[in-house]
C-alpha cells in the first residue's frame, strides 16, 4: 500500500505543536526527526542503546515532523488547511521555524525502514522498557520488556505521553484490575497494563490498521490471555465497564468524550488521560471537572500533560 507522507520543517520548540496539528487533520501516524532526541553516542546513559555516530551526521539541521495520510480525494483539502494553519503560526511564532511543508508518496515498506533507523528502546516507566522487535536490549534486574512493532499506528513524538500513562498505570494497578485502553494504537499501554498485573484489558481502536498491529504485538508479548483487542468506537459499540480507563490520544477527543466515558468507568474508578499539549491543559482540566471527575494528579513532561482522575459516584 502507498501512503502520502507530509514533512513539515520546524524546530524542537515547534515539533509537538506540528505533530498534534497533523494528527488533528487526520494523519495515521507521526514521527519527529530531531537531533536533540538522539543521545550523545560517546555518553550512553542506560536508556537508549549506543547509537552509530554516523546517524547524527546524516540527520537534517531542521527538525522534521513526518506524517502519513491515506491517498484519497480528501487529502488536497486537508493539505490546504495544513498550509493555512502553518502560515498563520509562522507569522505569530517565528521560533517554530520555517513551517514549510512538502509531500511525497511512499510505500509501507519504505516507511518501515525509516522507523527502524530512528525508533530505539526507551524506559517508559520505572521498570517498563518499550523496544522495537528488531533492537537488542540488556535489561536491568526487575525490568519488564514490551516489544513493539509500531506499524503505522504509533507516533515517535509521543514518548513523553506514553511514559506518563505508564507511570500512572504503575501507580494505580495493584493486581487484578479491569482496564480499558481507548485508542490503543500499537497496544503499548494495554500490554503494559497486562505486565503490571491487570486482570483483564480491553484494547479498542476505530482504526483497523491499529487493531491489526496491536493484536500482533499482544500475541508477540504473550499477553493474549489478558488483553482483548477490538475494533470499534467504545462509546457506541460496547457496554464494557472498567476500574481504570486509559486514553493517550488528543485534547479534542478527551474533551468531547470525558462525560460519556463515565458510563464505562465504574463509580470510584480511575481515568488516566494524556496526549494533551501544555497549551490546552486548563481547557482539558475544565472539561474533566465539568464531567464530574476529581483530578488526583497532574503530570507534565516536555510540552505534554497527563491527568489522573477519579469518577465521582
Amino acid at each position: 500500500m502507498n501512503w502520502i507522507e507530509c514533512i513539515v520543517h520546524t524546530t524542537t520548540l515547534g515539533s509537538d505543536w506540528v505533530s498534534e496539528l497533523l494528527m488533528e487533520l487526520g494523519a495515521t501516524g507521526t514521527m519527529i526527526e530531531d537531533k536533540a532526541d538522539i543521545p550523545d553516542p560517546s555518553k550512553p546513559h542506560g536508556i537508549w542503546e549506543i547509537i552509530d555516530p554516523k546517524l547524527l551526521d546524516e540527520m537534517p539541521e531542521d527538525v522534521l515532523v513526518h506524517a502519513w495520510f491515506t491517498p484519497d480525494d480528501s487529502f488536497p483539502g486537508l493539505f490546504r488547511q495544513l498550509q493555512e494553519q502553518l502560515t498563520a503560526m509562522h507569522a505569530s511564532q517565528p521560533l517554530y521555524g520555517s513551517l514549510l511543508a512538502d509531500t511525497r508518496t511512499v510505500s509501507e515498506d519504505a516507511w518501515a525502514e525509516v522507523w527502524k533507523q530512528y525508533y530505539k528502546p526507551f524506559y517508559a516507566g520505572k521498570h517498563l522498557v518499550v523496544k522495537p522487535t528488531w533492537e537488542p536490549f540488556d535489561p536491568a534486574p526487575g525490568d519488564k520488556i514490551i516489544e513493539i512493532d509500531p506499524g503505522m499506528a504509533f507516533g515517535s513524538g509521543t514518548h513523553e505521553t506514553t511514559g506518563m500513562c505508564i507511570s500512572l498505570l504503575e501507580e494505580t494497578i495493584h493486581g487484578g484490575e479491569s482496564i480499558i485502553d481507548v485508542g490503543t494504537g500499537s497496544g503499548i499501554l494495554a500490554i503494559a497494563a497486562a505486565l503490571l498485573g491487570a486482570g483483564r484489558v480491553l484494547a479498542i481502536d476505530i482504526d483497523p490498521d491499529a487493531v491489526r498491529v496491536a493484536g500482533e504485538n499482544v500475541i508477540h508479548n504473550q499477553v493474549e490471555n489478558i488483553v482483548e483487542v477490538r475494533e470499534g468506537d467504545l462509546l457506541k459499540n460496547t457496554q464494557e465497564t472498567c476500574e481504570i480507563c486509559v486514553a493517550n490520544i488528543i485534547s479534542d477527543i478527551i474533551i468531547s468524550f470525558a462525560a460519556p466515558l463515565r458510563n464505562h468507568i465504574r463509580p470510584g474508578g480511575l481515568f488516566i488521560c494524556s496526549g494533551i499539549v501544555r497549551e490546552r491543559t486548563e481547557e482539558v482540566r475544565e472539561a474533566l471537572l465539568r464531567a464530574d471527575y476529581e483530578i488526583l494528579k497532574t503530570e507534565h513532561r516536555g510540552e505534554w500533560t497527563a491527568f489522573l482522575c477519579r469518577r465521582n459516584s
